[in-house]
């Protein structure tokens, strides 16, 4: 069976529908498996304090700066009604390509469960979200998840929530963009304990490793890779510096499509030094994947009433 691609259009869109659908259409001319986007509700985004100024001790950052007014005003212009989603589905499907989106929330997974996704994306930091994942299984079979910033014990529960479902875990680093040394490729091996299905959310700066993570994952096995897609210039988004453009996007499909053994002595031949992206397969979490840890996991909470509901919480919505 080829390697799933998946085209994450994330905000590269703008907050703009017609770009969104050249995106999709582009996105299956150049050989997307998926066209996902992202169902952020900005009025999910949480307030922590601590976030607002940081925290630095004798030179060591202990809690990173991102303030929330800034940050609200910036997703607010990205935010993509109900009705736009559900024609983002009719859209992809008009396309030949699959529809796929991220729940950030079990409010928003409740919102979009009946738009006639047939499968959903689970982010890292919420792969130990696990009333999340079983509000998930409920009305999703096939369950692409994310697991960068995770602790070992928490993916191991999280293979067990999921059991009897047709999920995948994708291997991740989650530090934006991530250094080829920084990969740690072999994680995928210890993925594969827990699911047949494994692949890999790669971040890595197209400029400096132009698409050569991705590769090294497909030639090491991976059964799905997810990329960021825009049909813009990368100064354009915030995620534009690691994300492919279609021409990109099918020499990965191009590369995908032929057997492993041809894609090794490829990468042997034109990147020798792809060992250096293999890293560890069991590891601690760096420094850096811990801070962002802090930071994104409750970055968005259900809002119910006056309460907010991070989704480790296993409290109605």
């Amino acid at each position: 069976m080829r390697p799933i691609l998946i085209a994450e259009c994330c905000q590269n869109h703008n907050g703009d529908q017609e770009i969104l659908k050249r995106m999709i259409y582009s996105a299956a001319e150049h050989g997307a498996d998926y066209v996902k986007i992202q169902a952020i509700r900005s009025r999910e985004l949480t307030h922590r304090e601590r976030f607002d100024e940081g925290v630095t001790e004798n030179g060591t950052v202990k809690v990173i700066k991102r303030p929330y007014a800034p940050e609200l005003e910036r997703l607010s212009k990205l935010d993509l009604s109900l009705d736009v989603e559900r024609w983002f589905v009719e859209e992809c499907w008009k396309a030949g390509v699959a529809p796929l989106t991220t729940a950030f929330t079990r409010t928003a997974a409740a919102e979009i469960k009946d738009l006639g996704y047939e499968a959903i994306k689970v982010a890292s930091y919420d792969c130990a979200s696990f009333p999340l994942l079983e509000y998930l299984r409920k009305y999703w079979n096939t369950i692409f998840v994310s697991t960068g910033a995770t602790h070992d014990e928490e993916i191991e529960q999280a293979a067990a929530i999921l059991q009897g479902t047709n999920f995948s875990f994708l291997h991740c680093v989650t530090m934006y963009p991530t250094p080829m040394e920084e990969l740690h490729l072999r994680r995928m091996t210890y993925l594969r304990r827990f699911t047949n299905k494994v692949g890999y959310s790669d971040h890595s700066k197209i400029a400096d490793t132009d698409l050569w993570a991705s590769k090294i994952a497909l030639a090491l096995g991976a059964d799905c890779v997810e990329r960021h897609f825009t049909i813009l210039e990368p100064h354009e988004t915030k995620d534009g510096p690691v994300s492919i453009n279609p021409k990109q996007l099918k020499e990965l499909r191009v590369f995908a499509d032929r057997d492993r053994q041809e894609r090794m002595a490829i990468i042997t031949k034109e990147y020798p030094q792809w060992v250096n992206s293999l890293g560890q397969a069991n590891r601690p979490l760096s420094q850096a994947e811990l801070l962002n840890r802090d930071y994104y996991r409750g970055r968005f909470a259900s809002k119910v009433k006056d309460k907010v509901i991070y989704n480790w919480e296993a409290l109605p919505i």
